[in-house]
């Protein structure tokens, strides 16, 4: 099976000075991408290529139809709101809204009701998923519409969500963890990638980052990515032995997932690496992710707080940190809890005892009162 490329169109070259550049071409196309693929000047680059293709031979966002879907998605493309989404995001984002903006942008915005967004989105009813995701982009267009005072309503909001059958990304289980380590032995870049996603919760984003210079004080310190532009706090989490380990045999001068050369390896690749490893050790479900989602699983089932999960994780609520954990050892915890309800250390039944008020009854009928 062909695998997809991760930045379609971008072919490496050597400039006269034998440094390997890359560049973006696509049926006469051509924009330069630098040296360091997979960076963030890369992708940046990349974007803007990939747009100013498709851009060509369009009508310019100031000729576009006044207060049409098309004028809609150039404006909300430029504001504070998009820009400050990091570009990893941009990408999905553009993704989800430039097929919404090639069926429907010559429509006027104040036009729309809730009948056309429940259709657009009846359209996707097979993929429940992709369907939600539209609709919380259409949600963001309709609430940079009512700013604009191109409308005075949301009428995506008034939708309701499709129901998704699975609770997205799988979570490794431990006889899928033993299963992967039985295949991908120590010392491999299999067995570390795993082993330090899985002890520190990091995405794939943040662990292709991660080095030596991340440790202080016997912790791993750094800032998710996908919340820095919004201050997100420090991570710092404890080195687990076991992580220990494995990052006491890597070399001190490069990130712990380096390429051969000791370049940082870029979140794609390591993404492609593990769809490899996950297929060679018959586990395609699992994924890098779904070590994310396995971290605060075992962190529930050792008993650990939402709080402390989050602050592992570096979720910013704790509705997201209940989202990966709400299945975590429920069998288990459900024993425990009955367990704490019946019995108490000394063997007695811990049933709480209710006030007497509430307990006291008069077997006696009240004077006056007809006996039944």
């Amino acid at each position: 099976m062909k695998r997809r490329k991760q930045f379609p169109g971008a072919t490496a070259y050597f400039d006269r000075h034998r440094n390997r550049r890359w560049r973006f071409r696509k049926k006469g196309f051509s924009a330069e991408l630098g040296t360091g693929y997979g960076s963030e000047d890369f992708v940046r680059r990349y974007e803007a290529a990939v747009q100013g293709y498709k851009s060509r031979g369009k009508i310019g966002t100031d000729r576009t139809k006044p207060y049409s879907v098309s004028q809609l998605v150039a404006f909300w493309y430029r504001s504070p709101q998009f820009l400050d989404l990091e570009l990893s995001t941009q990408k999905v984002y553009r993704g989800i809204v430039e097929k919404f903006r090639e069926a429907h942008g010559d429509k006027p915005v104040k036009l729309m009701q809730r009948r056309h967004v429940q259709a657009i989105l009846a359209e996707k009813a097979g993929t429940p998923a992709a369907a939600n995701n539209l609709r919380k982009r259409l949600i963001q267009l309709m609430d940079f519409a009512i700013s604009l005072d191109w409308r005075g309503d949301n009428p995506a909001r008034a939708t309701k969500p499709f129901r998704v059958g699975s609770d997205g990304f799988h979570t490794w289980d431990e006889d899928e963890l033993a299963q992967f380590f039985k295949v991908h032995k120590p010392h491999t870049l299999a067995h570390t990638a795993v082993t330090l996603m899985l002890y520190t919760g990091a995405a794939r984003v943040d662990a292709v980052k991660l080095g030596p210079n991340n440790i202080r004080n016997g912790k791993i310190e750094y800032r998710r990515q996908k919340t820095q532009r919004s201050g997100g706090v420090l991570i710092s989490v404890p080195i687990h032995p076991d992580l220990a380990e494995v990052l006491d045999k890597l070399p001190k001068d490069r990130p712990f997932l380096a390429t051969q050369k000791g370049a940082m390896r870029s979140a794609g690749g390591l993404g492609n690496l593990m769809q490899r490893w996950t297929q060679g050790a018959k586990l395609p479900q699992c994924s890098a992710h779904g070590l994310r989602k396995a971290c605060a699983r075992r962190l529930a089932e050792a008993g650990a707080t939402a709080h402390e999960i989050g602050a592992v994780t570096g979720h910013k609520t704790l509705a997201l940190v209940q989202r990966y954990t709400e299945a975590a050892g429920r069998d288990g915890m459900a024993d425990s809890a009955i367990g704490k309800l019946i019995t108490r250390p000394n063997g007695e039944r811990n049933l709480a005892n209710l006030h007497k008020r509430f307990v006291k009854s008069n077997t006696n009928p009240k004077q006056g009162k007809e006996k039944l």
